[in-house]
């Protein structure tokens, strides 16, 4: 392979510490073993900022911008113009005369864009040069449902947003000569949105890393008390995540503890919003925040939960859960895209009563919990290894197609 790579992303890829940074940091990664690769960013504040730095040991350049455009002044441009909102706040004229400047002057054989709001920043290319989109998620289809669920003025945005993002992401993946997806669900999804097929459509898992989600790994226990414990990992500033533990907190813990009493909902991440920080005042809820390792949870927990109701793709909390060895039951929507069979790696719940019933079982058969949790770090080793789930990345940025349209 001769040339380099072009790489954009709505979040600075580094470090791989929360959803959307854990694939594209290990894209970078797989990319900058084959090739020179420029990366064009953005940082959402200072603590991003900093994380520069030590991205430039993996990097042949890169551009890192604070996203400085507010929501409503995003609002009303991509209204005015007619764009999506998410593509509209995602844009600053720094990184277009960066990435035109890094067309002429590298060698550039291969431009990937992560994630639909910075395709808009990807010129006319010459011949030659070929157009990857990691749309990760079928991002249309989350504001849709949004709306779909809604009323009033938000509703209608949702709406607006799935409609406009929609047309938006067709427009795209006519340009690319390779459009990819999360899971084979979301790319199936997204073949019949766009009359595209599996030759321009495919589907790369998300992986994780099992040396470091590793039940046996040196990392720091956590004191949490005396009786059971269930755990959520995420991003708690996040409208799916906060909505899950909600849900999960007012309509399913109250049947746990009456079966399990003592039994404790810890919720483990960064920036929990004002939704979120209330359930503390709940029986047995805990809002922990951010934490220096999550493994320290994790390996804590009795049980994992994962009780979201709108989800796209390939969960990476569930996997990590999987991988350290912990019995997980999740929602359909957390479990979709996933390899996994439910029963022998994980429980699938339909609502929450059903979340109920399936954590108090857990916590009513230890023995069971453990081999539940065994089989789970198991076909995590078996299928979600991120060698493995990337090992076709490098052909897809400058060969052929797997036939089937999927990497694996």
């Amino acid at each position: 392979m001769t040339g380099e790579i072009l790489f954009l992303c709505h979040r600075i890829p580094f470090p791989p510490d929360r959803g959307d940074k854990i694939r594209s940091y290990h894209l970078l990664e797989r990319m900058a073993q084959v090739a020179p690769v420029h990366v064009g960013c953005f940082a959402d504040d200072a603590r991003d900022m900093g994380f520069a730095p030590g991205m430039a040991a993996m990097t042949a350049s890169q551009c890192v911008l604070i996203r400085d455009r507010s929501r409503i002044a995003a609002g009303l441009k991509g209204l005015a113009t007619g764009r999506p909102l998410l593509v509209s706040l995602f844009d600053h004229p720094g990184l277009h005369r960066w990435v035109a400047h890094t067309l002429a002057e590298r060698p550039i054989a291969a431009v990937v864009t992560y994630s639909a709001q910075m395709a808009h920043f990807v010129p006319p290319l010459p011949d030659g040069v070929r157009f990857v989109m990691d749309f990760v998620d079928f991002d249309s289809a989350k504001y849709a449902a949004y709306g779909a669920q809604g009323s009033g003025p938000m509703a209608w945005i949702n709406r607006r947003e799935g409609r406009t993002l929609l047309d938006f992401e067709r427009a795209v993946a006519a340009r690319a000569d390779l459009c990819a997806f999360v899971s084979e669900a979301e790319a199936a999804l997204f073949r019949r949105a766009s009359g595209l097929g599996k030759d321009r459509v495919v589907a790369i898992d998300n992986g994780v890393a099992l040396d470091y989600f590793d039940p046996a790994g040196d990392f720091p226990p956590v004191e949490h008390g005396d009786g059971p414990l269930l755990v959520f990992t995420g991003q708690m500033d996040y409208r799916p995540n906060a909505e899950a533990v909600e849900s999960f907190a007012t309509l399913a813990l109250p049947a746990i503890r009456a079966a399990c009493p003592g039994t404790r909902f810890a919720i483990v991440g960064r920036n929990p919003n004002r939704q979120v920080q209330a359930l503390a005042a709940l029986p047995g809820v805990i809002v922990t925040g951010g934490v220096p390792d999550v493994r320290g949870w994790l390996a804590a927990a009795d049980v994992i939960v994962a009780p979201l109701r709108i989800a796209r793709g390939i969960q990476n909390k569930v996997l990590e859960a999987m991988a350290m060895a912990r019995p997980v039951v999740a929602s359909a929507q957390a479990a979709e895209g996933i390899d996994a069979r439910d029963g022998d790696h994980l429980l699938i719940a339909a609502d929450p009563a059903g979340e109920a019933a399936k954590v108090i079982a857990l916590l009513s058969d230890p023995r069971g919990a453990r081999r539940l949790g065994a089989a789970a770090r198991a076909r995590m080793e078996q299928r979600y290894r991120w060698s493995a789930t990337l090992a076709a990345w490098p052909d897809m940025l400058f060969g052929p197609v797997p036939a089937n349209g999927v990497a694996a």
